[in-house]
């Protein structure tokens, strides 16, 4: 039986970890090498890095910090932020990074995911698909780390998802914008609508705010994986939490 991923996720301004509500208003929680110390001892199976000042600013995410974050875990992490080319994906790589995701580069240029593939296998390939509903159709946003640079593609959810797994990419985040911070519960109807056209695995994202929410989204639909930040980054609840409720309700974990 495949096992679920609980993946806190830590978003990275001017080398701090900070969280917004809704993609706004961001507020500084903490170290970042306090935080990826904490969530690898409490269980965590991976451990997610957005850069997002490096993402709108036209910059590469910091990569003081990310060899850092290497030497103090031992669990997977993915980096985001800026990441434009072969060279920026291999430099964080080499530093010790196990995946790289992407967002508004892919979306402006989809070859670099085939790319990106091609030299260091897929498993090491995430896209990000920040995605908010607009006329009842689902959209992606690009440059999402500022409310201020944020803006709607006008490509739609399903057709990009479709578009990047036939390019190489081997996982997708689906964040869910208008659930993000307000601890409400995943957008379930949102993941099972993509999942019924995804051949690569899925990891649900915003929302999260205790363990029935974990629960629902492995229970209610076929994602690989749930990101969230919020309930951690505030000791509202741990990884070791979540996870025990998940094995009592019969959801596959890694102890």
């Amino acid at each position: 039986m495949i096992t679920k991923r609980i993946i806190p996720c830590l978003d990275v301004k001017n080398n701090k970890v900070v969280k917004g509500i809704q993609f706004k208003n961001h507020q500084i929680v903490g170290s970042i090498m306090n935080l990826a110390k904490k969530y690898s001892n409490d269980g965590a199976d991976e451990l997610v890095f957005y850069d997002i000042s490096a993402s709108t600013e036209g910059s590469i995410v910091n990569k003081n910090w990310v060899s850092k974050v290497a030497d103090v875990i031992d669990i997977p992490f993915c980096v985001a932020g800026g990441i434009k080319t072969l060279e920026d994906a291999r430099q964080i790589l080499n530093l010790g990074a196990d995946k790289i995701s992407i967002n508004t580069p892919a979306l402006i240029n989809p070859n670099l995911i085939s790319q990106l593939s091609n030299e260091f296998g897929s498993q090491c390939v995430v896209i990000g698909m920040d995605i908010k509903f607009k006329d009842a159709e689902a959209y992606l946003f690009a440059k999402t780390g500022n409310e201020k640079t944020a803006y709607c593609t006008n490509k739609k959810a399903i057709d990009w998802l479709l578009q990047v797994q036939d390019l190489g990419a081997g996982e997708v985040v689906i964040n869910a914008m208008g659930q993000d911070g307000v601890k409400t519960g995943y957008d379930l109807e949102l993941l099972r609508s993509l999942e019924r056209k995804c051949s690569i695995p899925i990891i649900a994202s915003g929302g999260a705010g205790g363990p029935d929410d974990f629960i629902d989204v492995f229970k209610k639909t076929q994602v690989d994986g749930a990101l969230a930040a919020s309930i951690f980054h505030r000791n509202e609840f741990s990884v070791g939490q979540i996870k025990e409720a998940l094995r009592a309700n019969n959801v596959n974990v890694r102890i």
